[in-house]
């Protein structure tokens, strides 16, 4: 696992581990089962306070990117199947939500385009 972490980004140190991990992770260069190092280990190595990358991975849990085992420590899982689980439940609970507020498909299509664009930093 490689991680650079560029102290000149706008997105703050933890947003850079979160991501390149879920990157990894979700590309298959980070394979499901594969142990990731300790919180601390991998603060020491990317010269960051444990707690940035505690925040990073308590992210990613919450992503459903890793899953931690207590003790017996951190680990990929098997994101993509549930985060594509989840995004279809959004989905589903959108298109119901639009549908029952008389909304047509291109006016919900839209809308979908413009939080999109929002929450990816685009346009």
């Amino acid at each position: 696992m490689t991680l650079k972490i560029h102290i000149d980004d706008s997105a703050p140190p933890y947003e850079q581990v979160r991501a390149q991990i879920s990157e990894q992770a979700r590309g298959g260069v980070l394979p499901v089962g594969y142990r990731l190092p300790t919180v601390r280990g991998l603060a020491e190595s990317l010269g960051l306070a444990v707690n940035t990358v505690a925040k990073a991975y308590r992210a990613l849990e919450t992503d459903g990117v890793i899953e931690t085992r207590g003790r017996n420590g951190t680990f990929v899982a098997a994101a993509g199947s549930a985060a594509d689980r989840e995004a279809s439940l959004a989905a589903q609970a959108y298109a119901e939500r639009v549908r029952r507020l008389g909304l047509g498909e291109e006016e919900a299509l839209a809308a979908v385009r413009d939080a999109l664009r929002a929450a990816y930093g685009e346009g």
